[in-house]
C-alpha cells in the first residue's frame, strides 16, 4: 500500500499526486495540518521521523520510505513503469529532467514573492510596500519565463515525446502563478492550449479543484490585477 504525506497547499506534494493518479496507482493520503498563519507548525511528527527535512510530500511503498519530489517521481516510475513519466532516450530524459528542475527551481523562484497574497495581510505599510514591490518585479519575471516555455513547448502537445515529469512539474508552477495572481496565459497561445488540455485529464483537475478548495478554506481572496 503506497502512503503519501502531503499538504493541501503544497505544490511539490500535489505533483506527485498528479503522478500517482497518473499511473493509476491507489494511496492513502495523509494531509498534514497547515494554516495561513504559522504554516506548517507544528510539523507532523512522522513527516518529521521519516524525513529529515521535515517537509512533505513524503511517500511510503511497502516499507520503504522516500521523499523530494523529484526522487519520487523517479522512483515511481522505475518501480511503476506504466505509462511511463520519463522518455525512453538518454537526451530526452536530459530534456525532461531540465525542464522539471526549471519548474521546481526557476519558477518557484518567481512564485514566492506572490505567496504573501493568499496569507493574513501584514499591518506594517513599509513591509507590504516591500511585498508589492517584489510581487511586480516576480510578476515580470514570470512573464518572461512563460514566454520562454511558450517558445520551448514549440507548438508541441507536451513537452516531452509524450506526458511526462516535466509537464507535471510545469503544471504546479504555471498553476500556482495564476492562482496567485501572476500574468496571464492570455498572450501564449501554445502554453494555454496545453495548460488547458492537461486541465482535462482527470488527474490534474482533481488536483487544481483541492487546492481550489484548499484555498476556499485557507486563504483570503487574491487580489486580481
Amino acid at each position: 500500500m503506497i502512503t503519501l504525506y502531503t499538504g493541501p497547499l503544497s505544490l511539490f506534494a500535489r505533483k506527485v499526486e498528479i503522478a500517482l493518479g497518473e499511473k493509476g496507482l491507489a494511496f492513502e493520503r495523509i494531509t498534514v495540518p497547515f494554516n495561513q498563519t504559522t504554516g506548517y507548525d507544528p510539523k507532523h511528527p512522522e513527516v518529521i521521523a521519516l524525513n529529515p527535512k521535515g517537509q512533505v510530500p513524503v511517500l511510503s511503498d511497502g516499507g520503504l520510505v522516500v521523499y523530494d519530489s523529484t526522487i519520487i517521481l523517479e522512483y515511481l516510475d522505475e518501480a511503476y513503469p506504466q505509462p511511463a513519466l520519463y522518455p525512453a532516450t538518454p537526451a530526452e530524459r536530459a530534456r525532461c529532467r531540465m525542464d522539471e528542475l526549471f519548474a521546481d527551481e526557476i519558477l518557484l523562484a518567481a512564485l514566492k514573492p506572490l505567496m504573501h497574497r493568499t496569507a493574513p495581510p501584514v499591518q506594517d505599510r513599509e513591509r507590504r510596500a516591500a511585498q508589492d514591490a517584489d510581487a511586480q518585479i516576480a510578476e515580470a519575471a514570470l512573464a518572461r519565463h512563460h514566454a520562454e516555455l511558450d517558445q520551448r513547448l514549440g507548438g508541441r502537445a507536451f513537452f516531452g515525446p509524450a506526458l511526462c515529469a516535466a509537464d507535471i512539474a510545469l503544471f504546479m508552477g504555471v498553476l500556482f502563478g495564476l492562482r496567485l495572481g501572476g500574468p496571464s496565459l492570455a498572450c501564449h497561445a501554445g502554453l494555454s492550449a496545453w495548460f488547458a488540455r492537461l486541465m482535462q485529464r482527470p488527474a490534474f483537475a482533481e488536483v487544481a479543484a483541492g487546492i481550489a478548495e484548499a484555498d476556499r478554506r485557507l486563504s483570503v481572496p487574491v487580489e486580481r490585477r
